[in-house]
């Protein structure tokens, strides 16, 4: 049918490559493409992926296993095991694969919608989208909020604005924002961060943010656990570590800019140790940059080719607001520790205006030198 004739074009560029190959001289200054983009994200984000699965697992089964220890529960379910990595992966994939799932047929839905309506074919980034959406859910997320988060961020974050390559809004960001706002409760309520009835508990940084970080030792929360992700949070953000190693793929294939990366670390980290020197209770810049999702949003949202500033000193302006702006708003608003993807939204609303300014000015330097 000619309704499905989009899926059908996205799914087969997405498996093989195309059998038409221009030859001779052609106009393309580079062989990297958007198809390969999405591929090289997608690898990037694998080990986010897996963390997620099993961390999402070992978090279920370690409170289960502390209320069995408490007298809460008699019997621990089968495969309940935190131990064992085969129990936490399989549990995690019974929550990461009816999210992804979801998302991915949602996001297909209203792609082929829009692109029949455009007649023209899909865009790449479907698979990575998606992924990015769930690893930015709680695992205890309802899944017909996710699929609404899903339509809303891909509807009002990419296709309104004409689809792939003319959005200038991370469709997973947006999403992720939506679902901050519309349903509050089931992404930064004190019980979405462990799939388990019955328990709640707030999130590390929540807790450091209103009652210190000395408040984290109590809960056995240590800076390396934070670092390496066995602590509870959304899927993909838990793990500062699984972030680095998706960022070193991202930035040795020249996909990400260090610029956005190194100027929004420079103003968490100087913001945050200057409040130190006031305040020596205040969150030292080594939990800021472990805690929350700082680390996955600067890294795989922040440095999106469509919501990014282009021009070089551009990056590093909004790249240092961003930073600034995300250790006020956890400081003096407590009530919102968890404001980076509203932050980074606000980043990307602000990167075409800043470049702008900055072309502008490097025009009127360029006159005033022809002049003299």
């Amino acid at each position: 049918m000619k309704l499905f004739e989009p899926l059908s074009e996205a799914i087969n560029a997405s498996l093989y490559s195309p059998a038409d190959v221009t030859t001779g001289s052609t106009h393309v200054r580079d062989s990297i493409n958007h198809k390969r983009v999405m591929s090289i994200t997608l690898l990037a984000l694998l080990p986010c992926v897996l963390m997620a699965i099993w961390n999402s697992g070992f978090q279920a089964n370690l409170t289960l296993g502390q209320m069995l220890a408490a007298g809460q529960i008699e019997v621990l379910p089968s495969l309940s095991d935190s131990t064992s990595i085969c129990s936490n992966m399989t549990k995690g994939l019974m929550m990461f694969l009816p999210m992804l799932i979801v998302t991915m047929v949602t996001q297909a839905f209203w792609m082929t919608l829009f692109a029949s309506m455009r007649n023209k074919a899909m865009g790449s980034g479907f698979l990575v989208t998606s992924v990015l959406i769930v690893l930015l859910m709680p695992a205890t997320a309802p899944l017909w909020q996710v699929a609404i988060a899903a339509s809303f961020g891909v509807v009002i974050g990419r296709e309104i604005f004409g689809g792939v390559g003319m959005n200038f809004l991370n469709p997973a960001l947006v999403a992720w924002v939506f679902m901050s706002l519309a349903y509050p409760g089931s992404i930064s309520g004190d019980s979405v961060w462990t799939a388990v009835d019955g328990f709640s508990g707030a999130t590390p940084l929540a807790m450091a943010l209103t009652d210190g970080v000395g408040s984290l030792a109590a809960q056995n929360i240590t800076w390396q656990a934070a670092f390496l992700g066995t602590i509870p949070g959304t899927m993909g953000e838990t793990s500062a570590l699984a972030c680095l190693f998706g960022a070193a793929i991202l930035l040795i294939t020249g996909i990400a800019s260090w610029r956005i990366i190194v100027s929004i670390l420079i103003g968490v980290v100087g913001l945050s140790a200057v409040l130190c020197m006031f305040n020596p209770d205040a969150m030292s810049p080594a939990w800021h940059l472990v805690l929350g999702g700082l680390a996955f949003g600067t890294i795989f949202l922040a440095t999106d080719h469509s919501a990014a500033a282009m021009t070089g000193k551009g990056q590093w302006i909004c790249g240092i607001i961003i930073g600034l702006l995300i250790v006020t708003v956890r400081v003096f608003n407590p009530m919102m520790p968890e404001s980076v993807g509203i932050i980074l939204l606000f980043g990307s609303v602000m990167a075409p205006l800043v470049d702008r300014l900055v072309v502008n000015a490097h025009i009127k330097k360029r006159k005033l030198r022809h002049v003299k």
